[in-house]
């Protein structure tokens, strides 16, 4: 039963071009596929739930995104294992994306929490946690 289950999340972003760059390579790294595109927008699927990156009208891009405001602080995935947290990792170093929590890592959310956390292009914080 899907009941309570997130349908899909939409995301506004400031350019969306960087977006796809950035979120393409680690959704589909997570078994998520391209599922709809169009001139301002896209989106990956998994499963029964979707994620939509839709650029953001310029009148409204005068304040920027923060998570430590009203609204979304993070997007938490899971992984598989260890092991891909560690691959991930891997690849976000390769890419020049800092890590947060780098003195912390792999354990910044606590010593049973394996996990990597790292900011997309809007510096929405992104968190992928092994089982």
């Amino acid at each position: 039963m899907s009941q309570g289950l997130i349908h899909h999340i939409e995301i506004n972003v400031s350019n969306l071009k960087n977006t796809i760059h950035f979120w393409g390579w680690f959704l589909e790294e997570l078994g998520y596929q391209t599922y709809q595109e169009w001139e301002s927008g896209r989106s990956w699927k998994i499963d029964d739930t979707y994620i939509v990156f839709v650029q953001t009208n310029e009148k409204f891009m005068d304040i920027a995104y923060h998570r430590s405001r009203v609204g979304l602080n993070h997007l938490a995935f899971h992984a598989s294992s260890r092991q891909q947290v560690d691959g991930i990792t891997k690849q976000l170093e390769e890419k020049g994306v800092p890590i947060l929590y780098a003195n912390k890592h792999p354990f910044g959310g606590g010593e049973e929490h394996y996990a990597v956390y790292f900011e997309d292009p809007d510096r929405i914080k992104v968190e992928l946690v092994a089982p």
